[in-house]
C-alpha cells in the first residue's frame, strides 16, 4: 500500500500498511541461509519485535502462512512492532527456498538462534516469540537457550513438545501465553489446561469459536489482539480501518 487513499480503508485480508520492508538472510549456526524479511514501522522506532514461528512445513506451513503475513503487512503501522518471519530450513515460498531439510523441531533450533541473533544484530528490542501449531513447538523446546521477552504461542499442539521440556520452563520467568482455539483440531482449551498446568504461570487464553487455522477476519483479529496485548498493549484496541 504506497498512496494515499481517499477515505478510510478497511484493515482485512490482504490489505498491507505501510512500513520499511526487506528481504533478509539469516546464518544458522551450523551454516545454512535462511531466506526472510523484516518489517518495522515506517517513520519511528519499534517499541517491540515479533520472531515469528510458522506452521508444520510438511503440511504446507511457510513465512506466508496467513496469520504471520497479516500480522508483518499490519503490526508495524497499527503497534509500532518490527516483525521478523522467514522460512524454516528446507521451506520454500514466493520469498525463496532456505537451505537444509525438515528436522522434525529439533534442527530448527539452530534456526531460532539465528533469527533472534538476527533481532539482536538489527539494535532491534529483545524480541517476542510467536509460533503457530509447529513453531509453538520450537519455540518451546529451544526458547529458553535464546533471549526473549516472551512467548505467544498460537494453537500448540503440543505434540513434539515433552512434559520435561515443559517443566523446564518453570526454570525461567519468561512470560507464556497459549492462545488456544475452541474447536483446535489437536488440543482444545481443557485439555490445553492440564498439559500447560505443568508451568503454572503460562496464560490459556480460549478463543470461543477459534479453530487451529484461524480462517476469517474475526479471527485473525482476536489472535492480532492477543499478540499485541502482550508485544505492545499500549496500541490496544487495534482499527478496523487506516485514515
Amino acid at each position: 500500500m504506497t498512496d494515499a487513499p481517499d477515505r478510510p480503508v478497511e484493515i482485512r485480508g490482504g490489505v498491507e500498511l505501510p512500513a520499511r520492508r526487506r528481504d533478509v538472510e539469516l546464518r544458522t549456526g551450523d551454516g545454512l541461509t535462511l531466506v526472510g524479511e523484516l518489517s518495522v514501522p515506517l517513520d519511528r522506532p519499534a517499541v517491540g519485535t515479533l520472531v515469528t514461528l510458522h506452521p508444520l512445513p510438511t503440511a504446507g506451513g511457510f513465512m506466508d502462512s496467513h496469520v504471520i503475513r497479516k500480522a508483518a503487512a499490519r503490526l508495524p503501522a497499527l503497534a509500532d512492532l518490527a516483525v521478523l518471519r522467514f522460512n524454516f530450513r528446507g521451506v520454500s515460498s514466493p520469498r525463496g527456498r532456505s537451505d537444509g531439510a525438515f528436522g522434525d523441531g529439533v534442527a530448527e533450533a539452530a534456526d531460532l538462534a539465528a533469527a533472534v541473533a538476527f533481532v539482536r544484530d538489527e539494535g532491534l528490542p529483545t524480541p517476542w516469540l510467536v509460533g503457530w501449531s509447529f513453531g509453538t513447538e520450537v519455540a518451546l523446546k529451544h526458547g529458553r537457550d535464546v533471549e526473549v521477552a516472551g512467548l505467544v504461542l498460537l494453537s500448540p499442539p503440543l505434540h513434539r513438545t515433552s512434559d520435561a521440556e515443559l517443566e523446564a520452563w518453570n526454570e525461567v520467568s519468561t512470560p507464556i501465553v497459549a492462545v488456544v482455539p475452541e474447536f483446535d483440531d489437536y488440543l482444545r482449551p481443557y485439555e490445553a489446561r492440564r498439559r500447560f498446568g505443568a508451568v503454572p504461570r503460562v496464560e490459556v487464553v480460549d478463543v470461543e469459536g477459534g479453530k487451529h487455522l484461524w480462517v476469517g477476519e474475526k479471527q485473525t483479529s482476536r489472535v492480532l489482539t492477543e499478540i499485541v496485548r502482550r508485544a505492545a498493549p499500549a496500541a490496544l484496541p487495534l482499527p478496523s480501518s487506516w485514515p
